[in-house]
């Protein structure tokens, strides 16, 4: 029996940000949330950016287009499709991987995930229209160090992706902050997984 009644099932994008398609931690996170909405009744479509083919690179910048491969196109529609959207990865230097923010970086486009009005303010300021909003987004970042002190000492590092991507689109973000993801006590670890289980279920 679905854990929840039809009109609360919800349709979920869940992306997999780590590059290593092995057994990671933030692949096991990604799992135990996908198998607990799934179980829930929740529609999960599931994308690794590590399996995805694409070029992370815009080689001319925005000055030229440069076509959608097939995968980013799918992720694109899936965005259009969901409800919500889960974004699993691990913090490198401040911010997210590579090929993520390469992902970010193509297919976040006009048209797609926002469009700017013509005329701006005093010439220089163009307010935006933001294409995806009305949908929920959960971003669960591992760190290697504690979250409290890499904020302390550098600030915010999960900025870019909750503010500058996924409010600017249109969507409300809720941030997970798990670490030090690799020297925690296997009952801190029980504690995230709980949580994210629990995350799963809900469809949050």
């Amino acid at each position: 029996m679905s854990f929840l009644t039809d009109h609360k099932k919800k349709k979920i994008v869940l992306l997999l940000g780590h590059p290593d398609q092995g057994d990671t931690h933030s692949g096991q996170l990604a799992l135990l949330y996908e198998s607990a909405a799934k179980k829930a009744g929740h529609e999960v479509k599931r994308f690794n950016v590590g399996a995805m083919r694409f070029d992370p690179v815009l080689h001319q910048g925005y000055r030229a287009i440069q076509q959608l491969e097939p995968d980013l196109k799918a992720l694109q529609e899936a965005l259009r499709w969901c409800d919500h959207f889960v974004l699993v990865y691990p913090n490198w230097w401040g911010g997210m991987p590579a090929l993520l923010k390469g992902l970010f970086d193509r297919m976040w486009l006009p048209t797609f995930a926002f469009s700017y009005y013509k005329t701006g303010i005093a010439g220089h300021l163009h307010l935006w229209k933001r294409l995806l909003k009305g949908k929920t987004a959960r971003v669960i970042v591992l760190s290697a160090t504690q979250p409290l002190l890499i904020w302390v000492f550098f600030g915010d590092y999960t900025n870019e992706v909750q503010k500058n991507i996924l409010w600017f689109a249109g969507f409300k973000v809720r941030v997970s902050r798990f670490g030090p993801s690799e020297t925690a006590p296997e009952w801190k670890w029980n504690e995230w997984r709980r949580k994210v289980i629990r995350l799963g279920r809900l469809g949050e």
